[in-house]
């Protein structure tokens, strides 16, 4: 590649969909609409995108392909400015005459209710995901300049872990075995990670910058009153919970 390595490179990933249907029986606006929202659904929901960083785009008559009478682009807004993330155009019935014409072959189907010829219209989404990868990257992360530490803001589907779990002290067995405790609890239903390395800091630290959304620690108060910390990794946040209520409220936050 010659720059905006990722974003454009020589060989890619691309998924796409032929999406058919019958013209005379819907309305490919319709359908056209409804991709649309799944698509924008898809970005800022479960990837969790920002939606200022996301905008429509449509083609001009001068720009859009002959064979299409409708394309959108998805933009996203990169480091170099916003560029087409995600694609949908419809083709009409454009692809599959071509096919017929040069192989030969009928591609035309027969409707079940008329026992009519038809070859159906296609609408067709096309997302590299090169590009899927280094948007979630770039807008994940953040400097927090004030408290020193870098932070990857991954939506708790796309995180590799969802909590991470620590004894205050792995010195001491007692919070150890407590902190276990919890542990092999957890994991049980939710993706969960083990860590005693180092001080609790810079656990929490190492846990910020892979993206783990919650870090519970165990620590001497625990023992006496079943309670743990919850850490929030965007904001840092503490707060005390019992242990009983742990799991509930890790199926609120995750969700």
């Amino acid at each position: 590649t010659t720059g905006q390595f990722v974003f454009r490179m020589l060989e890619f990933e691309q998924a796409e969909i032929e999406y058919f249907f019958d013209p005379e029986k819907t309305d490919w606006q319709n359908i056209f609409g409804a991709w649309k929202e799944q698509m924008w659904h898809f970005v800022t929901h479960t990837l969790g995108i920002r939606e200022e960083n996301l905008q429509w785009r449509r083609h001009t008559d001068t720009e859009r392909s002959h064979y299409s009478k409708e394309t959108y682009d998805l933009d996203y807004k990169f480091p170099f400015g916003f560029k087409e993330l995600w694609g949908i155009a419809y083709r009409t019935d454009y692809d599959l005459n071509q096919h017929m014409k040069y192989s030969g072959q009928s591609l035309e189907y027969i409707d079940p209710h008329t026992q009519e010829k038809k070859v159906p219209h296609v609408i067709e989404p096309a997302v590299g995901l090169d590009r899927v990868f280094l948007m979630i990257l770039n807008d994940a992360y953040f400097e927090d300049t004030e408290n020193d530490r870098i932070v990857l803001k991954l939506a708790p589907a796309l995180a590799p872990y969802q909590v991470a779990v620590f004894p205050l002290l792995k010195n001491k067995p007692e919070l150890v075995s407590k902190a276990r405790e919890v542990f092999e609890d957890l994991k049980v239903n939710f993706n969960a990670v083990w860590d005693e390395r180092g001080n609790i800091g810079k656990r929490y630290y190492a846990q910020d910058e892979i993206g783990t959304p919650y870090c519970i620690t165990i620590d001497f108060d625990t023992l006496d009153d079943n309670t743990i910390t919850v850490r929030d990794r965007d904001t840092a946040k503490q707060e005390r919970l019992n242990i009983s209520q742990l799991e509930q409220y890790l199926v609120k936050v995750l969700r």
